[in-house]
C-alpha cells in the first residue's frame, strides 16, 4: 500500500470550487486529462448539504512492463464514488473498480481550505493498494504518479470551468 498526499491551488473562491466539484455538468465539461480518460457521470443523488456522485474514470496511462502479464490496461476502469459535504468543503472518494476488484483499493480525502488571496487550496490525503505479486509496487508508483498529473490538470479546468459560469 502506498500512501499519497498533494496540494493544488485554485484561483477561484472555495465555495464556487467545492460548488463545481457537486455539479455533475462539471465533469461533462472536463477535457481528457492526463493518464486518465474523460470521466462518466453514472450517478448523481443530492441530500442536503451532501452530493454523491459517482463517475466512471479509465486509466490510459503507461504500465510497468511486467504487469502487463497480469492487468490489461484497457480493464483499468473504475467508479469513483465521490462525496462532497459542501458545509464541511471536503470530498471522499472510494474507487470502485470494474475488474480487478481485488487487486485495487484507493479511498481519499480532498479538503478545500480559502487562501488570503481569495483563492484556494485542496490538500489530497489517499491510501492506494494494489495487490498483484512482484510488480504491485510498481504500478501503485504508476497509477499514483498519474493521479497526481491528473489532479493538477483537473486543477487548471476547474478554473476554467468556472471562469465560463462567472
Amino acid at each position: 500500500m502506498v500512501q499519497f498526499s498533494s496540494s493544488q491551488t485554485y484561483t477561484h473562491d472555495v465555495d464556487d470550487v467545492i460548488d463545481a466539484y457537486a455539479d455533475p455538468t462539471m465533469y461533462t465539461g472536463l477535457p481528457e486529462l492526463p493518464k486518465i480518460g474523460r470521466p462518466e457521470v453514472v450517478d448523481h443523488r443530492r441530500g442536503g448539504d451532501t452530493v454523491r456522485l459517482d463517475i466512471r474514470y479509465a486509466y490510459t496511462g503507461d504500465l510497468p512492463g511486467a504487469a502487463l502479464a497480469v492487468i490489461d490496461p484497457a480493464r483499468l476502469t473504475w467508479v469513483q464514488r465521490t462525496v462532497v459535504t459542501l458545509s464541511d468543503r471536503t470530498i471522499t472518494i472510494a474507487l470502485l473498480p470494474d475488474h480487478y476488484p481485488d487487486r485495487l483499493q484507493c479511498a481519499g480525502t480532498f479538503r478545500f481550505v480559502p487562501r488570503p488571496d481569495g483563492g484556494t487550496t485542496r490538500r489530497v490525503r489517499g491510501d492506494l493498494r494494489v495487490k498483484v505479486m512482484v510488480v504491485g509496487s510498481q504500478v501503485e508508483r504508476a497509477l499514483v504518479s498519474g493521479l497526481e498529473e491528473f489532479h493538477e490538470a483537473e486543477t487548471a479546468a476547474v478554473d476554467a470551468w468556472i471562469d465560463q459560469l462567472v
